[in-house]
């Protein structure tokens, strides 16, 4: 989920931006910035950090599982006796 004060933040920082002359349409403008960016980062489809480290937790627990699994596939071939068909 996108923290939308951040968003708040951002906008009041572009709308601080604007020049003199275009002033009076400040607040307009600053809910122009907001929407714009809302809809811009909702199309990213992002992530909350805790979703990405969970599946940064699951993807490291898959990686040692198949690990382990090469040395065991390595461990049981090596223990296979040589025959002429697998030279």
């Amino acid at each position: 989920m996108i923290d939308l004060s951040q968003i708040d933040e951002l906008a009041r920082r572009l709308g601080s931006l604007v020049p003199p002359s275009m002033r009076e349409g400040r607040e307009e403008l600053q809910q122009n910035f907001k929407s714009v960016l809302q809809t811009g980062l909702g199309k990213l489809d992002l992530v909350t950090r805790e979703e990405f480290d969970v599946q940064r937790a699951v993807l490291l627990r898959t990686r040692e599982q198949l690990e382990a699994l090469q040395r065991t596939v390595a461990q049981l071939e090596a223990q296979l006796p040589l025959t002429p068909e697998s030279r």
